[in-house]
């Protein structure tokens, strides 16, 4: 049996309903936890509910404690003695999560997720000659002090991906194949089809999809193949097979994909769907060519990480009381903006899951469409065939639609029918890419949009990125220097605690773990539409937004990191200093 088979889950559907009951999570929540369970097999409720900030760490343990009728304890808090860690041993602390914590005479007290487990408790007795006094303590506490205290067991978990990888390649080249040097094609789509490329293809997704990667690059240099996985909005270098089998790894992604393995002149695109650890993962695949060969990139949209809740995402609860009350408008457009990556898409989507409803009539239009989703009418430009952004906008218009979504806004004509859309009873929901909300609006004037028009049809633009989230179980807090706080201007305001990463086997070392969203929000006022009309500057206009509250990307991130969210460092990598912008009063 594997750990996840012995372990029994505390937290189950009738305790998630007693959480309903006492006000601690909502329906809502409920619901996303339950289906969570469905998609995937090695859920832990008690990860859930704090990753997705339904409860905080104390109000957990405190519903738990009385619940179970027992005490709490972190071991991560105590030194503990070697020769207690001896009393129970790596394997078994390993599969059953366990950490023995003192021993009294006879008594051993135990740190565990579940107090109640009696199976559990009587191995524990049967592995240790003595009675057991359970504790609790939550899993990712208990998961960090296995891997301090019982090394050997934890790196049993899984193998190495840099083993594995070298394992398959010993069996390629140990293989013998009698190639047909002439029809390469026929050579390349055999060896795509072979069990240990397969295999290689196979491993690289599934290490991806570990890591929680948002993309995954295949890069051919002149004698070697480069593996990188976007994690958190940064690459990090994976384990990488040989040159010599870069070929017919491509290969094995064009035909997983469905696209021609002959062709290396023009780039290409495609998507594929596996199954990773129970849960449907997509793929969209995009392959290049390249000075050394063809480059692939794997856009990975994990339906179990990529939430689409527009309260999972980190806006604040003012922002998201704007972005509501926009997205229940019965006609006009809101635009997202920012660089790529920055979650503009899913920003869109969970709008569209808020306002979804049997009586209304949505349909997206996108290059290409990155959720597909139920109930919702999704079509695919295809520039090869006419297929173009404005021809599609013009059909959809003829089908009565209430919602539209248009995957971005790239020129003047598609800005044209999306502005007299939002005039005409419409929801139109889109992108651009500019740096802040602002920008926008002068980006909009530059296309050629009349002031009038944009003043008339735009009822919100919201600029926004993604911050990696600092690490829960390692952050610490220090005290901001005075130069710095005065940059911020927070000098003097009494706010000077601020959290930095420190890096623990959680988060692979690395300090961080998941991102969240900051946004500023530009809406529409009386105010700010007469300063379009009159042809306004950028400044002018992000002045006028900011006498009305209005909070920029820097200003966003700053309070993000004073509520330990994020570190200030992250904030300064992807925000721009606020020039001569001090809030007027």
């Amino acid at each position: 049996m594997d750990a996840k088979s012995l372990r029994v889950e505390p937290i189950q559907e009738p305790l998630l309903r007693k959480m309903v009951s006492k006000k601690l999570i909502s329906e809502k929540d409920l619901s996303f936890v339950l289906e969570e369970l469905k998609s995937a097999e090695d859920v832990v409720v008690s990860d859930l509910i704090l990753q997705q900030h339904m409860m905080s760490d104390k109000d957990l343990l405190c519903f738990l404690s009385d619940e179970f009728k027992c005490g709490v304890l972190d071991p991560n808090q105590l030194t503990i003695d070697k020769d207690m860690i001896k009393l129970i041993p790596p394997d078994f602390a390993f599969k059953r999560m366990v950490v023995p914590i003192a021993k009294r005479e006879k008594l051993l007290t135990v740190a565990m997720e579940h107090p109640s487990d009696l199976r559990l408790i009587d191995d524990l007795k049967a592995v240790t000659g003595l009675r057991i006094q359970p504790v609790l303590a939550l899993q990712r506490q208990l998961r960090i002090a296995v891997a301090q205290y019982y090394p050997s067991g934890s790196a049993k978990k899984m193998p190495k991906a840099e083993e594995m990888i070298d394992e398959l390649v010993r069996i390629v080249q140990e293989s013998k194949r009698h190639e047909d040097n002439g029809s390469e094609t026929m050579t390349l789509l055999k060896q795509a089809q072979e069990t240990p490329i397969i295999k290689i293809a196979n491993l690289l997704i599934l290490d991806a999809v570990r890591r929680k990667a948002s993309d995954l690059f295949i890069e051919p240099w002149e004698k070697s193949i480069r593996v990188r996985c976007r994690v958190d909005g940064l690459l990090e270098e994976v384990p990488s097979p040989p040159k010599n089998m870069g070929l017919a790894l491509v290969s094995r992604f064009k035909v997983m994909s469905h696209l021609n393995i002959a062709e290396r002149r023009i780039p290409q695109d495609g998507r594929f769907q596996v199954k990773v650890q129970g849960r449907e993962v997509d793929l969209r695949v995009s392959v290049m060519p390249t000075t050394h060969g063809e480059k692939v990139c794997l856009r990975i949209l994990d339906k179990q990480t990529e939430t689409q809740f527009l309260e999972k995402l980190g806006f604040t609860a003012d922002e998201l009381t704007q972005i509501k009350e926009c997205s229940h408008q019965p006609h006009g457009m809101i635009l997202v903006t920012g660089p790529t990556g920055s979650g503009k898409t899913t920003t869109l989507y969970s709008i569209l899951k808020y306002v979804d409803s049997p009586e209304k009539n949505i349909t997206t239009v996108e290059d290409p469409v990155e959720y597909e989703t139920d109930g919702i009418n999704q079509v695919n430009v295809r520039d090869a065939i006419g297929l173009t952004f404005p021809v599609v906008l013009r059909s959809i218009l003829r089908q009565d639609p209430d919602i539209i979504l248009v995957g971005e806004i790239r020129d003047l004509v598609t800005m044209d029918i999306g502005i007299k859309a939002a005039l005409t009873g419409h929801l139109v929901l889109s992108t651009l890419h500019t740096n802040d909300t602002a920008g926008s609006i002068v980006r909009m004037q530059n296309m050629g949009i009349e002031p009038f028009l944009i003043a008339s049809s735009v009822l919100m633009v919201s600029a926004q990125r993604l911050l990696r989230r600092l690490c829960p179980h390692c952050k610490a807090e220090y005290e901001e220097e005075s130069d710095i706080l005065a940059k911020l201007h927070l000098k003097g305001k009494g706010q000077t605690t601020f959290y930095r990463p420190v890096g623990c086997n959680q988060c692979r070392s690395t300090g961080y773990m998941g991102r969240t969203v900051i946004t500023e929000i530009l809406r529409l006022t009386p105010e700010l539409k007469a300063f379009v009309m009159k042809n306004a500057s950028g400044d002018e206009i992000k002045r006028c937004a900011r006498r009305q509250g209005t909070r920029t990307l820097r200003e966003s991130g700053v309070a993000k990191a004073l509520g330990g969210e994020t570190s200030l460092s992250e904030v300064f990598r992807l925000t721009a200093e606020d020039q001569n912008m001090e809030r007027e009063t």
